[in-house]
């Protein structure tokens, strides 16, 4: 059985919020599979360790002097939900790879807390991050992919803006507009050959998700064979990014999968 499909190689590839966690398990798969990959969060030093890891990864697979078949990275600092960070981001991408062929908009930001709670500043800044920052990023990449052969765009949502989250208004109705922005936008780029899908992970075993959330579950003791589990790993979402950006996923546009496991019996 072929599983060509299913590659990413040769392509350039744009991962927002790739510093750590998700982000991050995306551009490591990515690059595994031989896909050029750009790092980029709003914080340079937190995005070099990434790139590098990446890089002496691909020097250390080249053998007698042959060029590795694992991608390249580059760092590039970028608040999403500052315009000219993002036509720099863009700028940066092209002059290191060429055109961009995959973004995926996982850069995000959460709190806990009552609605009542919520600051007029709270809640501006997480509909910038989420919300606003995947509108920046599409509309500054994707013009490029129209102008092109096309692309594909990966939105990243979450449960909470399918059914809503306790303590989290703010953040599920941004993760809900993200849903919907993903439809519309598949209809109106399905022409110039851009597909348009979105995850929504459930809870996923990353450091920002243990604190806000009190999880203390041990990431490494989870065990992906296990239907019957509350928490995921990166590598599952990361998965599944890589299945929508590939020609595997080539008749799903304007789709959100979700991503999540089941709460066991005796919680």
């Amino acid at each position: 059985m072929t599983t060509d499909q299913f590659s990413v190689a040769g392509q350039t590839v744009i991962v927002t919020g790739s510093s750590s966690g998700i982000g991050r398990s995306i551009v490591e798969r990515f690059a595994e599979d031989g896909a050029n990959v750009v790092v980029t969060s709003r914080s340079q030093e937190n995005i070099e360790p990434v790139a590098d890891a990446i890089n002496d990864r691909a020097s250390d697979e080249s053998e007698d002097g042959e060029e590795s078949d694992y991608g390249r990275a580059i760092a590039v600092e970028c608040d999403v939900t500052d315009r000219e960070a993002v036509e720099a981001l863009r700028e940066a991408t092209i002059e290191a790879f060429g055109p961009v062929d995959v973004l995926v908009n996982n850069a995000g930001a959460s709190f806990v807390a009552d609605f009542g709670d919520i600051s007029p500043n709270g809640w501006k800044t997480i509909v910038d991050i989420n919300l606003h920052g995947t509108y920046h990023c599409t509309q500054v990449v994707g013009e490029g992919m129209r102008e092109a052969d096309g692309g594909r765009i990966i939105n990243m949502a979450s449960v909470a803006g399918q059914r809503g989250s306790t303590g989290m208004s703010h953040y599920g109705a941004a993760k809900a507009a993200v849903i919907n922005f993903t439809t519309s936008l598949a209809t109106n780029w399905a022409e110039d050959g851009i597909r348009v899908n979105c995850i929504a992970p459930g809870l996923v075993a990353t450091e920002g998700v243990r604190s806000q959330m009190g999880i203390d579950e041990d990431e490494g003791g989870i065990d992906r064979t296990e239907a019957d589990r509350r928490i995921g790993r990166p590598e599952e979402i990361a998965d599944a990014t890589q299945f929508l950006a590939s020609p595997a996923s080539s008749y799903l546009n304007g789709e959100t999968i979700t991503v999540k496991g089941v709460p066991r019996l005796d919680e």
